[in-house]
């Protein structure tokens, strides 16, 4: 029971957080999308690549708090954001480039299927506690 707690309260930090590099993340694409006239794929790149640094210093520090193997955590961290950014490439892929849903718009359904995916991921490998 206090195993299931601890992964909740995890969960909402873990959201709670990711809502920072979301934040960025979004910020980021939509000043690429509107003013810097990039295209959705380069955007959401450059974008995820930013959010997920700020919310593997977050998580590692705060949330998980981790600071052993920071190198193979960070290379963890970042192999679940590139299957979560892959994921998101072929959402936007379909809802935008094939169904030609705003690029906007579709965004917030990307961030939120990709958001579950990420953290299940980033619990089990990126910041599983190590034995000594």
């Amino acid at each position: 029971m206090k195993n299931f707690l601890l992964q909740k309260k995890q969960f909402f930090i873990y959201c709670a957080i990711g809502g920072s590099g979301t934040a960025l993340t979004c910020l980021l694409y939509a000043l690429l999308v509107k003013y810097a006239g990039q295209t959705v794929q380069v955007a959401n790149a450059i974008g995820y690549a930013a959010g997920t640094l700020l919310s593997f210093v977050l998580n590692a520090w705060f949330n998980f708090r981790v600071s052993d193997r920071i190198i193979q955590r960070l290379t963890a961290f970042f192999g679940v954001a590139f299957l979560g950014w892959l994921a998101s490439a072929g959402l936007l892929y379909i809802l935008v480039g094939q169904w030609h849903w705003n690029a906007l718009y579709a965004y917030v359904i990307v961030i939120l299927t990709v958001v579950l995916l990420q953290y299940n991921l980033n619990r089990i490998f990126s910041f599983r506690k190590t034995t000594r």
